[in-house]
């Protein structure tokens, strides 16, 4: 079964999915919005900690998406 974790490193509703598959360990990295759910990324992890750009990809996608949609 997939787990979930908050990821306040990232942002604000942000989690990491985590999914086994029969060689890799996926991770999607994902944002629930009132009206939306944001994936900013999916990637095979290898090592404990999530990599720096990663982190840094996700925040840069949801400050253009807080960008693009404010009204």
């Amino acid at each position: 079964m997939p787990h979930s974790r908050p990821m306040p490193s990232i942002g604000v509703h942000c989690y990491e999915l985590r999914v086994r598959d029969a060689d890799k360990n996926w991770r999607i990295i994902y944002r629930i919005d009132d009206d939306a759910i944001l994936i900013l990324e999916v990637f095979n992890k290898t090592t404990r900690a999530t990599p720096t750009n990663v982190i840094k990809s996700c925040k840069k996608r949801l400050k253009k998406y807080d960008i693009d949609t404010e009204d």
